[in-house]
C-alpha cells in the first residue's frame, strides 16, 4: 500500500474553532479522519503531520521525498497556511524533492481574500492547486495522487 503524507501549516491546529465563518467548523482531527478514510478506499496508507513551525515542515517534506523516491510514498497533499505566501524556503524544499508530487491545497478562495494571500512561493513547484472548495479539496488532492499513480503504472485504482 501507497503512502500519503497530508502535511498541514501554522494554525491549522486551530480549525473549527479559527474563523469558521472563512475555514468551516470541521477540526483538523475531523479533516485527517476524513483523509485517511478516503486514502484507504483508494489504496493509501495516510499519514497526518501539522506543525506552525517551518523548518519541522520542511523537515517532513524532505523524509517524504526520500520515501517517494524509494518508491514507498505516492506523494504529499499540502497545506501550507500563510506559508504559502511568505515562504521560499519551503519553495525550494518542494523543489529539492522533485520529482515527489506535492498538491498546495487551501481551505478557502485565497483569490477572493487580502490581496497578500493571492501569491503563492508554493504553487510554481507543486503539481497542481485546490483551492477553495473547503475540506473537499484534501480528498480531491488524494484522488488526483491516486490517478497519478495509476497513470505511472503503479496502482490499479484510478
Amino acid at each position: 500500500m501507497a503512502r500519503v503524507l497530508i502535511l498541514n501549516g501554522p494554525n491549522l491546529n486551530l480549525l473549527g474553532t479559527r474563523e469558521p465563518s472563512v475555514y468551516g467548523a470541521e477540526t483538523l482531527a475531523d479533516i485527517e479522519a476524513r483523509c485517511r478514510a478516503h486514502g484507504a478506499s483508494l489504496g493509501f496508507d495516510v499519514t497526518c503531520a501539522q506543525s506552525n513551525h517551518e523548518g519541522v515542515l520542511i523537515d517532513h517534506l524532505h523524509a517524504w521525498g526520500a520515501l517517494h523516491r524509494a518508491g514507498e510514498a505516492a506523494g504529499i497533499v499540502f497545506n501550507p497556511g500563510a506559508y504559502t505566501h511568505t515562504s521560499i524556503a519551503l519553495h525550494d524544499a518542494i523543489r529539492g524533492i522533485a520529482p515527489t508530487p506535492v498538491i498546495e491545497v487551501h481551505l478557502s478562495n485565497v483569490h477572493a481574500r487580502e490581496s497578500f494571500r493571492h501569491h503563492s512561493w508554493v504553487a510554481p513547484v507543486a503539481a497542481g492547486s485546490i483551492i477553495g472548495f473547503g475540506s473537499d479539496g484534501y480528498l480531491l488532492a488524494l484522488d488526483a495522487l491516486a490517478r497519478r499513480r495509476a497513470a505511472s503504472g503503479l496502482g490499479t485504482k484510478p
